[in-house]
């Protein structure tokens, strides 16, 4: 199993914002070999942005890098430079192989 999280400091005050754009979203992941699972998971509030993380689950690393690769990612992503502004610098990725 391999998880891929992407984390995201949004602006202040836009956080409501930030998950109605996730909610919305078609990510097109239902018919994608090897998908799993898939969260948006809200973390801690600093003094200038609050963190999130994209949280998905595939049945291997293979299979997210394959998905990476397709017309499903493309079209997941085809709009996400469209909300710069609510973004403090690019997501941060990581990925990890689950062992237990």
């Amino acid at each position: 199993m391999y998880i891929a999280m992407n984390r995201f400091k949004i602006v202040l005050g836009r956080e409501i914002e930030f998950e109605n754009i996730w909610k919305q979203r078609d990510t097109h992941l239902e018919n994608v070999t090897g998908f799993e699972k898939f969260n948006l998971i809200k973390g801690k509030k600093t003094d200038s942005f609050t963190l999130y993380a994209s949280h998905s689950v595939w049945n291997s690393e293979d299979d997210f890098i394959n998905w990476t690769k397709s017309d499903a990612f493309r079209k997941a992503h085809n709009s996400a430079g469209k909300h710069k502004d609510i973004y403090l610098g690019h997501p941060e990725f990581e990925g990890f192989n689950v062992i237990l």
